[in-house]
């Protein structure tokens, strides 16, 4: 069981480092340093929303307007954050036994 849990670990892990690619993609694309008629540029920015947007959207819905700043990622990473605490504290040391 602490196997599956190790591995539920590294894919919160690395869905981390996405939501942190999406969103410094987003700031490139906002201010135009990036060039989006670039086919790989807007390939790369597809995959990253696609991966993100089905979590952040549910956040959006219930966040109030912050005047065009968009914190759900933040709120994100905290969720998962806290998902991650839960399972190191609370359930791997139930499962170390065994």
């Amino acid at each position: 069981m602490t196997a599956l849990l190790t591995v539920i670990l590294i894919a919160l892990q690395l869905y981390m480092y996405v939501i942190i690619a999406s969103a410094i993609f987003s700031w490139l694309y906002a201010f135009n340093i990036v060039n989006p008629s670039n086919q790989i540029i807007s390939t790369i920015g597809q995959v990253l929303y696609n991966l993100t947007e089905p979590a952040l959207r549910p956040i959006r819905r219930f966040m109030p307007d912050l005047g065009g700043v968009d914190i759900s990622p933040v709120i994100l990473l905290l969720g998962i954050i806290f998902l991650r605490l839960i399972i190191l504290n609370n359930l791997m040391p139930l499962f170390r036994g065994f």
